[in-house]
């Protein structure tokens, strides 16, 4: 199948039948239904749990839920297709029906087939197709959002090797390499959003380097996903535990909107969707003066 032309607004994200916009930033909230997942694993494993926590997230300001089978924390091992769609499954249907916008975060083509059989609108993977390049077949053929992620190695190996000679330009260029997959299988560019990975192979002084980076991720014409929720390099800055990362997540997440991204990943959306609002008003505020 031919792709069609490239586009290169990074403000537009095509996800049909969702009401995103890219006109504000966009939050996704995250609900993790597993038992290992760094933050808040084990803590929304009962369904009606997850759908609780999700329609709180919705009230607090939320775009998207994003939903995850399968921990990807540094050193998580993998599950099979059938125990992660058994997770994610019943939650993801039952959130479609109610009209929430949803997005699963899953590697493998086969539990992305259901899930936009079942009402997702996006699929978030986090190997950049590395992992199964046929995912991309299921979103080309779906229609569906498609975020694609920088990782090095596995979520079990990442952290062994976080070295790079220029790391924000490594990450664009495996970026770019992933957007390539999806193109070649016959996704759109507007389908698309790129994930620069925080936390995904990188030292706690990378991630922060590939914040400050974000302008030379734009160059990809995509708009720029950052989720920095809570992650490892905020402790090791500010000396606390996990709980304690919120003040943090913010400063990541104001830092980088001032550079030009536009989707926040988070655990905590309505602190975060508060944060963002003031600093986009501010933001904007400052463009109508300059015009």
């Amino acid at each position: 199948m031919a792709a069609p032309a490239v586009a290169t607004d990074s403000s537009e994200w095509t996800v049909p039948g969702t009401g995103i916009r890219l006109d504000r930033p966009a939050v996704l909230g995250v609900l993790n239904l597993t038992p290992d997942s760094f933050s808040d694993g084990g803590k929304y494993a009962d369904a009606v749990e997850a759908l609780e926590k999700a329609e709180e997230m919705v009230r607090d300001g939320a775009d998207l839920i994003d939903v995850g089978g399968e921990s990807t924390r540094p050193g998580a091992r993998g599950v099979d297709a059938a125990e992660e769609w058994r997770r994610v499954g019943p939650v993801v249907e039952r959130l479609a029906l109610q009209g929430i916008p949803v997005s699963v975060d899953t590697m493998k083509a086969e539990v992305a087939r259901r899930a936009v059989d079942f009402g997702a609108a996006v699929l978030n993977d986090v190997s950049g197709l590395r992992h199964d390049p046929d995912l991309a077949d299921v979103a080309a053929e779906a229609g569906s959002g498609l975020i694609l992620m920088h990782m090095r190695g596995t979520p079990r190996t990442m952290q062994s090797d976080v070295d790079y000679d220029d790391l924000v330009g490594q990450v664009r260029d495996g970026l770019r390499r992933s957007m390539e997959i999806a193109r070649e299988r016959g996704c759109s560019a507007g389908q698309i959003v790129v994930d620069p990975g925080i936390g995904f192979g990188k030292s706690a002084v990378g991630n922060l380097e590939l914040i400050a980076g974000i302008g030379r991720l734009l160059e990809l014409g995509r708009p720029v996903l950052v989720g920095p929720s809570r992650k490892s390099f905020i402790g090791a800055l500010l000396d606390v535990p996990v709980e304690e990362r919120l003040e943090g997540t913010i400063a990541a997440c104001l830092s980088a909107l001032e550079r030009g991204a536009r989707l926040f990943r988070v655990h905590d959306v309505r602190a975060v969707r508060r944060a963002l609002d003031v600093a986009w008003a501010i933001q904007s505020s400052g463009t109508r003066q300059s015009t």
